[in-house]
């Protein structure tokens, strides 16, 4: 009779880590959730590695394709309605993984 393996026992698999510099110059580690694509543009949803204090929960970031060597750059978003709209379509993506406090 075959032995039944133990998925309890296996390694879960390792979180993305981004580094992103602040608007001070301080490097910031975020763990990597998702792009979503949302009326023509993406978004990066990212989620703190440290608990910061002006930063809690998912942070949402618009991609701004960039021409240059150093890739994309992201900016900010100051819509609440747009950031409603975009972290709606995460929770909805991922409704059977992840428990969503309203």
């Amino acid at each position: 009779m075959a032995e039944k393996e133990n998925f309890d026992e296996l390694p879960e698999e390792e979180p993305e880590i981004i580094t992103l510099t602040d608007e001070e110059g301080n490097d910031v580690d975020f763990e990597y959730l998702d792009i979503i694509e949302y009326q023509g543009e993406q978004y990066i949803l990212l989620l703190p590695v440290e608990e910061e204090e002006d930063m809690e929960g998912v942070v949402i970031l618009k991609i701004e394709p960039s021409d240059d060597e150093d890739g994309d750059t992201f900016a900010g978003i100051d819509d609440e309605n747009l950031l409603n709209e975009v972290f709606g379509l995460f929770k909805e993506k991922y409704k059977d993984e992840f428990d969503f406090e309203d």
